[in-house]
């Protein structure tokens, strides 16, 4: 299953060209991350993944430009890769429909008292599990 997310947005994600310029993109997937695993009206402290989680790496390919505008974008988010400490999140962004990006991100269960990855919980990879999709990125 996907979850969706809609994202506006800035003035400020503008490049010279009124395009939005291409690390802007990063903060869009990371919105629909906070949504997804942070801001969730289901999530708690042991499914909602608040423990630690960071970013390993980044994939990114830009498939067409995107021009400012007021409409926000549709973010799909889904995970693959569930391992012990870490799992991938992938993303498709669409502006008016049509697809424009699409990548995916690295995510490793971190312990900071500890500053060491630690192993996901079940009741995470149960949540993850969810968020399960096959189809390509």
């Amino acid at each position: 299953m996907r979850h969706t997310v809609a994202v506006l947005m800035r003035w400020s994600d503008m490049d010279a060209y009124q395009h939005i310029n291409n690390v802007a993109f990063l903060g869009y997937f990371e919105t629909a991350r906070v949504d997804l695993f942070f801001d969730h009206p289901t999530h708690d402290e042991r499914t909602g993944l608040r423990r630690g989680i960071v970013v390993a790496s980044h994939e990114v390919a830009y498939k067409r430009s995107v021009v400012y505008d007021a409409e926000p974008l549709e973010v799909q988010i889904w995970v693959s890769g569930i391992r012990a400490a870490a799992f991938t999140c992938h993303y498709e962004l669409f502006d008016h429909g049509r697809l424009a990006v699409t990548g995916s991100s690295l995510l490793v269960t971190v312990d900071f008292a500890n500053n060491r990855p630690r192993r996901l919980t079940p009741e995470e990879k149960t949540f993850l599990g969810k968020y399960l999709d096959d189809a390509p990125a």
